[in-house]
């Protein structure tokens, strides 16, 4: 009996071992929705994903610029979160933009902020010029 005893009990610490000893779940990226963006001009572009989380969206992609002869010829991308209703930009908190490529193609990553119950309904991706002037713009629906 006593062999028994400490045979499952020897099982129960090893099992809860592993358990507690385990990484958390990773939270499933497919869970998130993603929508691709491309917005031409010319010669210059900006294009990538969004992915749309709770308080946030992440803008993820990369622009290019065909000249460094100003700032006026370099390209950044600028995002802008609005409401579930799509009527009221989020604040000078909604936005954010990346760093500025000239004469180059360059990779981004940022996330906007979304601080509202049910996260942003709409993203509007710019690409701007080195002067943060919107060049093209266009809206992005959460799916």
């Amino acid at each position: 009996m006593r062999t028994s005893l400490a045979a499952a009990l020897g099982s129960v610490v090893l099992t809860a071992g592993t358990l507690l000893g385990a990484p958390a779940a990773a939270a499933d990226a497919t869970a998130y929705p993603v929508v691709e963006f491309d917005i031409p001009l010319g010669n210059t572009w900006t294009k990538g994903t969004l992915t749309w989380y709770n308080r946030s969206v992440v803008v993820t992609g990369t622009h290019k610029s065909v000249s460094s002869a100003g700032p006026e010829y370099c390209r950044l991308t600028w995002a802008y979160t609005y409401n579930a209703a799509d009527t009221v930009k989020l604040g000078s908190n909604g936005s954010a933009a990346s760093a500025t490529a000239c004469n180059t193609s360059k990779n981004f990553s940022f996330t906007v902020p979304a601080d509202v119950p049910g996260g942003a309904g709409l993203v509007r991706v710019c690409l701007d010029d080195g002067n943060y002037k919107d060049l093209l713009c266009k809206p992005f629906r959460r799916p």
